[in-house]
């Protein structure tokens, strides 16, 4: 009898231990095309997020916070693998169409981050937008995801009516039918909902990759109510649709709470890229999607885990899209340098103050094979800007927002990033296809130029 007293009692004891140690679930968030300054968190005044502003608050806002690509796939392909795309030549998005086969897209041999939280005992859920690979052989659940409702390609209009392969809403495989759809970025939510409500032993990751707020700019009549007080109409509903994401996420949240998951659930939320350039707010940033000054590249971006992390701060550092995959292995208990492949880092020990240092001196950027390029070493950063001659240089200290350009005064660190950036390029290979980008960025150089000089007072006048 005293034996088995003895082991109800030392079980009384080790069990809650065992709850407490429970593996945390995982949420990434992703926004389409979202600009700094479209939450209330980095300054908004016009788009009301109260949702998300309330989770950032109270939790761990990223000042610094990058993503490895100025616009949509290449960055996903980063994000996903934690590794700079540039390393298997994902560099630029698919060609437009839908005839690409498994060459194009990132390919199966990168480890994805959700093959890697299988491992961890993991179920495994994508939602949302893929766009990382149009081909059958590339879609989620051929790269470690258990479950996937979404679409494949880049864009997709908001009421879920299919337009050829790429636009089309599919569960698993399964076209959904048109009359289950209402509005995306609804049914994104209600999908992740179904997924955290499900009864299941085992933890879940879900990477809920909403199309919001990527044209084309369509909203419901509850959300554009939200933003009715903007008078320029583009903005009014860009703003209604970044709502429709603060009120999908705050269900989310309210849905944790309801199972008691919410303080054991790593919540991670960022853009895709900066804002695009019309409607979205990047200020004060300079540049927008697409360009890889600071407002292409410097995202809305927090993390939040009640049990795990500090609350109610804001981290200066330098972090990057690049360390979502290393600091949710290392969430669920596993040990991120085993997957030596992996470019980013765990940020727990910097977050908790274990490590004083910093998680990134340097950060490298590469868009079609070094059509553009920039290197951030330190406070200072150089930048290739598409087809210019002239390489670009920033010291983000005393000039965060790019007014400044250096590079004149300072050759000798002009050449110290350009060497770090061929020294890491080196170990990249050579971009896998050709896209639109380049000649999208000349227009777009060229349309500039044309604006300006029709803007000036013709001489002799």
């Amino acid at each position: 009898m005293k034996t088995i007293a003895t082991l109800i009692f030392s079980l009384s004891i080790f069990l809650p231990v065992q709850a407490q140690e429970k593996k945390p679930n995982i949420i990434v968030i992703l926004t389409d095309d979202q600009g700094w300054a479209d939450v209330g968190f980095n300054g908004a005044t016009d788009i009301p997020t109260p949702n998300l502003d309330r989770l950032a608050t109270n939790g761990i806002i990223f000042s610094n916070g990058y993503v490895s690509h100025p616009y949509c796939s290449p960055s996903r392909a980063g994000l996903l693998t934690g590794r700079y795309q540039a390393r298997f030549g994902h560099d630029c998005n698919m060609p437009y169409g839908d005839d690409n086969d498994a060459t194009i897209g990132t390919p199966l041999s990168e480890k994805m981050i959700s093959e890697a939280l299988k491992e961890q005992g993991y179920r495994t859920s994508a939602i949302g937008k893929w766009h990382v690979g149009d081909h059958p052989d590339l879609y989620p659940t051929q790269q470690g995801f258990d479950h996937w409702f979404g679409f494949v390609g880049g864009s997709m209009n908001y009421w879920g009516k299919r337009n050829g392969p790429l636009q089309t809403i599919v569960r698993n495989g399964v076209p959904v039918p048109e009359n289950e759809l209402h509005y995306l970025t609804d049914d994104f939510t209600d999908e992740a909902i179904r997924v955290i409500n499900q009864k299941n032993d085992k933890p879940f990751f879900i990477y809920l990759a909403y199309n919001a707020p990527h044209a084309p700019d369509q909203a419901t009549e509850n959300y554009l109510k939200q933003t009715e007080h903007i008078e320029y109409g583009g903005r009014s509903i860009y703003g209604a649709m970044v709502n429709a994401v603060d009120a999908g996420v705050g269900r989310i949240d309210s849905t944790l709470a309801a199972n008691g998951m919410k303080e054991n659930t790593v919540l991670i939320y960022l853009s895709d890229n900066g804002g695009r350039n019309q409607y979205a707010d990047n200020r004060p940033n300079r540049g927008y999607k697409g360009m890889l000054y600071e407002g292409g590249i410097k995202v809305p971006f927090f993390i939040s885990w009640p049990k795990g992390l500090p609350k109610g701060r804001r981290y200066a550092q330098v972090v990057s899209s690049l360390d979502i995959f290393p600091t949710a292995l290392a969430a669920a208990g596993a040990d991120p340098l085993k997957e030596k492949q992996l470019d980013g880092v765990s940020l727990i020990p910097y977050l908790t103050k274990k490590r004083n240092s910093n998680p990134h001196e340097k950060l490298f950027w590469r868009a079609v094979g070094g059509f553009e390029y920039a290197t951030r070493i330190g406070d200072y950063k150089l930048y290739k800007r598409a087809n210019e001659k002239n390489l670009m240089l920033f010291d983000l200290q005393n000039d965060p927002f790019e007014r400044n350009n250096i590079a004149a005064n300072h050759p000798e660190i002009v050449a110290k990033l350009d060497k770090a950036y061929r020294d890491w390029d080196a170990q990249n290979i050579p971009h896998g296809w050709e896209a639109p980008h380049v000649e999208n960025v000349i227009k777009e150089q060229q349309a500039w130029k044309a604006q300006r000089e029709k803007a000036m007072r013709p001489k002799g006048k």
